[in-house]
């Protein structure tokens, strides 16, 4: 093989090689390496990156003050901006410096609902269990006192639900990518977000028959807790922080009780220190330029910083002849199709 073509693992020659053995390890974001059969690595994987991106945050003045502003008001605080603009960094960088624990993130899709948010009842699973025990002869019918003191094994609150827990201090909750939800979801958040509460009624319909009317369920980070009555209320309003990458306007109703923070497009140090936090300080020096011309382009063009990540990762595995033509084949403007 030419020099140009030497750091090709698949060559399309038809002949069976070894060159799986010399495929480097993955770029961070991509390494499985860490599953094993009782766990998934996933969110490790996140939360380092993240974790670093929030040492390295260093948020502009306007930045800083509508930060401020949703935590002395207790209000959420919208966050628009473009693809890589800093918007979940924000998030995370909040959670450490004022050491609130992980980010509870809830990822927002056309289909989400507000219950998904708030809590999931397995309904299927208890009915299921029931008739297990049931058919044993163990007495544990639908009715009986264990069976609905159990209940609470079924219920798992969603990431607005555990934020919404109480506590002495506020919970970070990230509700990333409000712009893809269906029309509903807005409006329908608007009521908990005021309120700092809400209701679970597969609870509160056997409240009286629960030991203190409370009930054990499991939280999004998969701790048990106990709920009463089954109502969950906060005592600190968490620090909730919506994205949107500016696809759609919101109603009004949600505008007036957000605290609107309009991110500008990052610039050449954001985008440095975003390439240092997931490759490190070699990686981010070596990209310099790439991270230039990605600046340049992003004036004209709709590009994400997950393509410049990709870019500078691999472009340092080929050889030199080959690296600017690969930068552009995955540093695509995602505003048209090709």
């Amino acid at each position: 093989m030419t020099e140009s073509s030497e750091w090709l693992i698949y060559r399309g020659a038809g002949e069976p090689h070894d060159g799986m053995s010399r495929l480097p390890p993955p770029p961070p974001w991509r390494d499985f390496s860490g599953r094993d059969a009782d766990g998934d690595s996933s969110q490790d994987r996140r939360l380092g990156a993240h974790r670093h991106l929030a040492e390295l945050h260093r948020p502009g003045a306007e930045e800083l003050e509508m930060i401020n502003a949703a935590l002395y008001l207790r209000r959420p605080l919208l966050v628009t901006g473009s693809p890589g603009a800093g918007k979940s960094t924000l998030a995370h960088s909040v959670a450490y410096e004022l050491g609130l624990g992980e980010v509870l993130r809830w990822s927002i899709v056309s289909r989400t609902a507000l219950q998904d948010g708030l809590y999931h009842y397995d309904a299927i699973a208890r009915l299921q269990d029931v008739q297990i025990a049931a058919q044993g002869g163990d007495g544990a019918a639908a009715g009986s006192p264990g069976a609905v003191e159990a209940i609470g094994s079924y219920i798992r609150l969603g990431p607005l639900g555990t934020a919404l827990l109480p506590s002495d201090t506020p919970r970070v909750l990230l509700i990333d990518e409000l712009d893809k939800s269906d029309i509903d979801l807005p409006n329908d958040l608007l009521n908990v977000l005021e309120e700092g509460e809400f209701e679970i009624p597969e609870l509160q319909r056997i409240a009286d028959r629960l030991p203190g009317g409370e009930a054990e369920v499991l939280t999004a980070d998969g701790v048990k807790v106990r709920v009463r009555d089954g109502r969950v209320r906060c005592r600190a309003f968490p620090f909730v922080v919506l994205t949107s990458n500016g696809e759609r306007d919101f109603p009004a109703p949600l505008m007036r009780r957000c605290i609107h923070l309009e991110l500008d497009r990052p610039d050449h140090n954001r985008l440095a220190t975003f390439v240092r936090a997931h490759l490190g300080v070699e990686a981010a020096r070596a990209g310099d330029d790439l991270i230039a011309r990605f600046l340049e382009r992003s004036r004209s063009e709709l590009l994400a910083a997950d393509q410049l990540l990709n870019a500078i990762h691999l472009t340092a595995a080929a050889a030199p002849p080959s690296r600017e033509r690969l930068a552009d084949l995955l540093i695509q403007r995602l505003d048209r199709s090709r």
